[in-house]
């Protein structure tokens, strides 16, 4: 197992800056996703670990080295590509073997450990089966077991599940995540799937344009976002400014929808808090109904939940529920918003 410890990273392409002042340190043993949109510097960040690049400024050290200092070739790194990057000419036994040969491993030595790996990722029986022969699975799995068979100190993967349909990746997911429980190994991996990181990661490491916005458990980065960015980005949210009182109420566009609990009885004024869709009630409009009442505007199926969009003016918010307890409601019907505060929290400034 490896600590890998990350100070000030910074990364420039000429006038584009991919890096900036990335700090983490990253635990022996942990499983770490790094996660974020497009072009927001997490492959970077990752094939700078590899030393497939040279970070412009800052420190890497592993296990208190300078790895900065190691070439890319002699750095004990296991690195699965998004494209896979398995040798057609090689069989599946081959290339799972491959690093090893580089290494100088005799061949009795790295065919028995070829053996070994296929039985860990379920490929038991296809070490001379040619590569073009298998399936995307198949393939994925060969992958990460020639990553896994230089026994690497760090396990990098870069997206290595986004071109498989759902069914698959998400059984990979689990798999991979099994594995890497079982050997222990450093790994870092990056996705752009919020779903993906939420299910493997033991920490997720949110990026935006070059910088982290927060870093923190799954339950942590979904339940307390730091930043306005993180809140939007994980999952749906309800984010809107409401007006605390001194007694403790609370208001949207002075209409009143609850009492504060817990930190928010503290504060008073206006602030940007989140309720999770999850976290509103819905209810039919009667005469007597004095709460904020919203247009339904969109109603969807998502399998066992039923997602609800309303609009109250020019706001919008989203409710959800299991499909078999949700209030029915059709486009253009209007509905009461209760919100339960217990699970509201503010976005820091």
């Amino acid at each position: 197992m490896a600590h890998l410890s990350l100070t000030n990273i910074e990364k420039t392409f000429g006038t584009f800056q991919a890096l900036k002042d990335v700090n983490l340190e990253i635990k022996s043993g942990e499983f770490i996703c790094l996660l974020g949109g497009s072009g927001c510097g997490k492959t970077t960040l990752l094939r700078i670990v590899a030393g497939l690049e040279t970070q412009t400024s800052g420190e890497m050290l592993l296990d208190g080295s300078d790895l900065s200092k190691v070439n890319c070739h002699e750095r004990n790194v296991g690195m699965v590509f998004q494209s896979l990057a398995l040798f057609p000419h090689l069989n599946v036994g081959q290339n799972i073997a491959y690093g090893l040969e580089v290494r100088g491993v005799p061949k009795a030595e790295r065919t028995a450990k070829a053996m070994e790996l296929l039985d860990v990722v379920g490929l038991s029986g296809l070490y001379e089966r040619p590569t073009s022969a298998l399936s995307g699975g198949q393939r994925q799995r060969v992958a990460i077991a020639r990553a896994l068979a230089i026994k690497p100190e760090l396990f990098l993967m870069d997206e290595p599940f986004s071109a498989l349909d759902a069914g698959l990746r998400e059984h990979l997911q689990i798999e991979v995540k099994k594995l890497q429980r079982k050997l222990g190994v450093t790994t870092i991996f990056v996705t752009h799937d919020q779903n993906e990181a939420m299910s493997i990661a033991d920490r997720i490491v949110i990026l935006n344009e070059g910088r982290v916005e927060q870093a923190g458990t799954p339950t942590e980065v979904y339940a307390q976002p730091q930043t306005r960015f993180v809140a939007d980005f994980m999952g749906t949210n309800n984010i809107f400014t409401a007006t605390f009182s001194q007694a403790g109420e609370v208001s949207l566009d002075n209409t009143p929808i609850g009492a504060a609990t817990g930190d928010l009885a503290e504060l008073n004024g206006n602030h940007l808090i989140a309720v999770r869709p999850e976290y509103l009630e819905l209810e039919t409009v009667t005469p007597a109904t004095k709460g904020l009442v919203g247009t339904v505007d969109f109603v969807r199926l998502l399998g066992a939940s039923i997602e609800t969009e309303l609009s109250v003016g020019a706001r919008k918010f989203v409710h959800t529920m299991v499909s078999d307890r949700a209030p029915k409601f059709a486009v253009g019907d209007q509905a009461e918003i209760h919100f339960d505060l217990n699970h509201a929290w503010v976005i820091p400034s």
